[in-house]
């Protein structure tokens, strides 16, 4: 019984997949580090310039 749980295959699939969807997580996690700062700073400008359009727009109509 012991030997038959041994050669016992059936599981190896269920492992493969957990090791490669850790590995894609794991991935997914350090590309996000890495791109976040340049993503929170360009979030940054675009609120800048769409504030600045929003006063000018408001100045053009003549709205205080």
């Amino acid at each position: 019984m012991f030997m038959n749980f041994i050669k016992d295959e059936t599981g190896a699939v269920t492992v493969d997949w957990v090791v490669l969807t850790a590995a894609v997580v794991g991935l997914g996690l350090i590309v996000l580090a890495a791109v976040r700062p340049a993503v929170s700073t360009l979030a940054t400008d675009i609120g800048t310039e769409i504030t600045a359009a929003g006063t000018a727009m408001k100045a053009a109509d003549g709205t205080p």
